[in-house]
């Protein structure tokens, strides 16, 4: 166990807690179990509880963007070999890339080697630091992790304008989350870095998407994730 002096208060951290919490999150929850994923994400983040729940899930957050990231860069080498394109891959703005070559690309969030789900497991960590968003920059490296959210967010929207994602209740769920959880830790942040541009370009539009139910094609409500950036990230 570890302690960090922060005069009269004390992060505790449990490194063999923390890689229990993420092993039975890993295994015990996703698209395997038969349960829709509001609920998981609702029992996972029942589990993400103190200090240690907090670094878990700042490290969902990180592993699911470095993955996502590394298959993105290898999907931008193998159209390079087969087409000759220049495709560059910028994890601080996935939206060039993606306006240019969706039609060609695979939605990077589904797949993710490690088990993590982003409705599940992403939809369970982001309202988690959100929460405990003051007490995430002593538990963890925040700008880091900031930079880290937003990069999920940016794939999470770019999917649904090139990459032919489904826009149901779970993908706004997670999205609204992102957004939420983003403003609560860059304000917990002393000095925090400027918004990362494909949130600027998607706040100076007012685009809304239809939503859809989970399990049928049947839309129940509509979304504008410009406008909700807006009211969140600079009310």
């Amino acid at each position: 166990m570890r302690w960090f002096g922060l005069g009269r208060r004390r992060v505790e951290q449990d490194p063999q807690r923390q890689h229990a919490l993420l092993h039975e999150l890993r295994h015990g929850f996703g698209p395997q179990q038969q349960l829709p994923f509001a609920d998981q994400a609702e029992q996972v983040t029942r589990l993400l509880d103190g200090d240690d729940g907090l670094a878990v899930a700042s490290e969902i957050v990180r592993e699911v963007a470095d993955a996502a990231h590394q298959e993105m860069l290898a999907q931008a080498d193998h159209l390079h070999r087969q087409t000759g394109a220049g495709v560059r891959v910028d994890r601080s703005n996935y939206r060039p890339l993606w306006r240019d070559a969706g039609r060609w690309l695979r939605w990077p969030l589904f797949a993710l080697p490690g088990g993590l789900h982003p409705y599940v497991h992403v939809a369970a960590a982001a309202p988690t630091i959100g929460a405990g968003a003051r007490r995430a920059v002593r538990v963890t490296s925040a700008e880091p992790l900031l930079d880290r959210m937003f990069e999920v967010l940016d794939l999470t929207v770019a999917g649904w304008e090139f990459g032919r994602v489904r826009v149901d209740t779970d993908a706004a769920t997670l999205a609204v989350r992102l957004i939420s959880a983003t403003r609560a830790l860059h304000d917990a942040m002393s000095e925090p870095p400027p918004l990362p541009p494909p949130v600027r370009e998607l706040m100076r539009r007012n685009n809304s998407v239809d939503v859809l139910d989970p399990r049928a094609d049947r839309v129940v409500g509509t979304f504008n994730p410009g406008k909700t950036m807006r009211e969140t990230l600079l009310a």
